[in-house]
């Protein structure tokens, strides 16, 4: 999906909740219980509306999620909750510090890390790919940038993955590809259009990230990016699993419904998966208290120098439609401004947003089950017109 499309659909997903009423929690069928109460916190100062946050964690499980998790911050005050269930199983309340997939937010740790390398001379913004990994592309690509890797306006397709329906890439959940096999069935397709002209948003781009910081460090991706963000952030529970399929430490588990001939749903647990392939652009397991401490230091400019920073707030402005930045996509909504990024992998979505004063921030874990849907997940949606408005 081009990202000028991408971004309408978040909008007006946003939007339109923002507007409805209250939408109603639907049954849910379960080996445990129907749903389980919110357990939260909060100021009173601070303007987040807590009755909204809470009664946005209502009713869960319920099919679109069978947890959530929440931390709102900022000046403007704080307010945390969690609601749901572990496991369908035993139907015990989540975890609220649970590890989780973070999917594409792997993106914004990619984008400060080679922003820092910038700012250390290692690599220049401007200078062409083929500078750092000659040979990756086929004489069919122009020369792209590391600053249109990095906003998407590479022009590079996207990588090929271990299936195209859900039931090919499950059967497939334990298997290794490697990110330059991506790389290579990408490649292979030739470019989509001139770099520099269009903005498509695609993991490729952040994938071929990743190899340069291997090429540039001679470290893996993993060891650099937790040295250089992980690390100073004090992300203490994220961390990289490579070809490892399960989430080590607590967490909770992850389903996706999947719908039979007959027309009933049923809930696979997806937990374990092997997710290499998502390498620098998706590959990242983090709590939201990990995700909060980033965009606190990321944005208080304690992990990349200002410099290049506003790199990270900066979208193409000769691009029609462009929203997304060096990790980052940037989302108005009633007057204020606010640099998001989601993620999703099956069985976990995520959403991390702030206003570039940080005096709001929001980060959402949601055990949505069906996380690599189009539209953004219902529960994801109540939660960000309650803390956003």
């Amino acid at each position: 999906m081009r990202a000028r499309r991408r971004t309408t659909v978040l909008a007006a997903c946003l939007t339109l909740a923002l507007g409805a009423a209250p939408l109603a929690a639907p049954a849910f069928a379960a080996s445990g219980p129907a749903s389980s109460p919110a357990s939260a916190s909060g100021t009173t100062a601070g303007r987040p509306d807590a009755g909204a946050l809470t009664a946005a964690l209502e009713n869960l499980p319920d099919p679109n999620a069978t947890f959530a998790l929440v931390r709102v911050g900022g000046t403007d005050g704080t307010w945390r909750g969690a609601a749901g269930v572990h496991d369908l199983e035993s139907g015990r309340a989540a975890d609220a510090g649970a590890r989780f997939r973070a999917g594409s937010a792997t993106k914004v740790v990619t984008a400060a890390l080679v922003l820092q390398l910038a700012a250390d001379h290692r690599l220049d913004l401007n200078a062409p790919l083929q500078r750092y990994l000659p040979g990756l592309l086929t004489r069919d690509f122009e020369p792209v940038t590391v600053r249109q890797l990095r906003n998407h306006t590479s022009g590079i397709q996207p990588g090929d993955g271990l299936g195209s329906t859900f039931e090919e890439v499950y059967a497939h959940r334990f298997d290794t590809l490697s990110p330059r096999q991506v790389v290579a069935s990408a490649v292979a397709k030739g470019p989509e259009f001139r770099p520099g002209r269009e903005q498509h948003y695609l993991n490729i781009n952040y994938t071929i990230l990743g190899l340069l910081v291997e090429k540039v460090t001679g470290h893996s991706y993993a060891a650099e990016a937790t040295r250089r963000v992980l690390r100073p952030a004090g992300m203490r529970d994220t961390y990289f699993p490579g070809t490892e399929p399960s989430i080590a430490g607590p967490h909770n588990r992850g389903y996706q419904a999947v719908k039979a001939a007959d027309g009933t749903t049923s809930f696979l647990d997806v937990t374990d998966w092997n997710q290499a392939d998502r390498f620098a652009a998706g590959d990242m397991i983090s709590t939201t208290a990990d995700l909060e401490r980033l965009v606190n230091r990321l944005f208080r400019g304690d992990l990349v120098p200002r410099p290049q920073l506003r790199e990270m707030f900066t979208v193409p402005s000769r691009i029609k439609g462009a929203t997304m930045s060096a990790g980052l996509e940037r989302f108005e909504f009633e007057g204020r401004v606010y640099w998001l990024k989601t993620g999703g992998r099956y069985g976990y979505g995520s959403l991390i947003a702030a206003t570039r004063d940080l005096s709001r921030t929001l980060v959402v874990s949601v055990g949505a089950t069906d996380a690599k849907g189009e539209a953004m997940n219902p529960v994801t949606e109540r939660i960000a017109r309650a803390a956003l408005k």
